[in-house]
């Protein structure tokens, strides 16, 4: 799996977001949560609630273009810390981030897939890496994007041409918490849903979207708990440039 496809699922999984925040529609007229309040508020205000949350924990699943699916399954503050791993199906990595560090600690079939334009140094790394702590720094991997929690929240302001027709529907329960759905129909005829939890702050508690090319749904909750990876273990460790470097040699 190219490292790439991982920051694709994190996009994918903002779009249902991104169509939904924003969007207008029935306030309806019985007694019910966020009465007198429009789609467009509800979602407004879900999207902001998240954005100041300290941290959340994010677990979902989205296909890709290519007919894989990627589920990743993370912890994730406000700083970038954190935790979590990411799974294809076929190959799996966990994933660190702290102190401004990212570490990756994948199966061998993770590096194969990630070195694969490579042949030549997923032959000879590949092997090297497995279940080993891959540090390097997180600009240089498209996996840091699964702990960039602001980047993921601003995913969701950036199309606001789609924000329009939500509906509001029933209440529901996730994840142990009441929820109010809110739904619309997207361009290309998914159905797309974001729950907004209805006490205490309205944070948004699951996106989903349904049919089209990119089903998938994500949860997100454990909000403001904190995130606190450690450092791996000098010897379980490997420094990606040091070893590039030795393989250029």
């Amino acid at each position: 799996m190219r490292t790439s496809k991982v920051a694709t699922a994190v996009a994918t999984a903002s779009v249902s977001v991104a169509l939904l925040a924003g969007c207008g529609g029935d306030s309806g007229g019985e007694s019910k949560p966020f009465e007198g309040q429009s789609a467009d508020d509800i979602a407004a205000k879900a999207v902001e609630a998240t954005r100041q949350a300290k941290s959340m924990h994010v677990k979902g699943d989205n296909r890709l273009e290519d007919g894989s699916t990627v589920t990743i399954d993370v912890s994730v503050d406000q700083e970038k810390n954190c935790q979590g791993t990411i799974d294809t199906g076929e190959a799996k990595a966990d994933v660190r981030h702290t102190n401004a560090t990212l570490y990756l600690r994948g199966d061998e079939q993770y590096w194969q897939d990630a070195l694969k334009q490579q042949p030549d140094a997923a032959r000879k790394m590949a092997p090297k890496l497995q279940d080993k702590w891959v540090k390097m720094p997180a600009s240089d991997a498209a996996t840091a994007g699964v702990c960039d929690k602001q980047g993921f929240i601003s995913a969701m302001d950036e199309d606001k041409s789609e924000r329009r027709g939500m509906k509001r529907g029933d209440t529901t329960e996730v994840g142990g918490e009441e929820a109010l759905m809110l739904t619309k129909k997207g361009s290309a005829g998914e159905t797309l849903a974001l729950y907004v939890a209805t006490e205490g702050e309205p944070y948004i508690l699951k996106t989903a979207t349904e049919g089209g090319k990119n089903p998938g749904s994500v949860t997100f909750s454990d909000y403001n708990k904190p995130v606190s990876p450690e450092q791996p273990p000098a010897d379980q460790t490997v420094d990606m440039k040091e070893l590039a470097g030795e393989q250029q040699a």
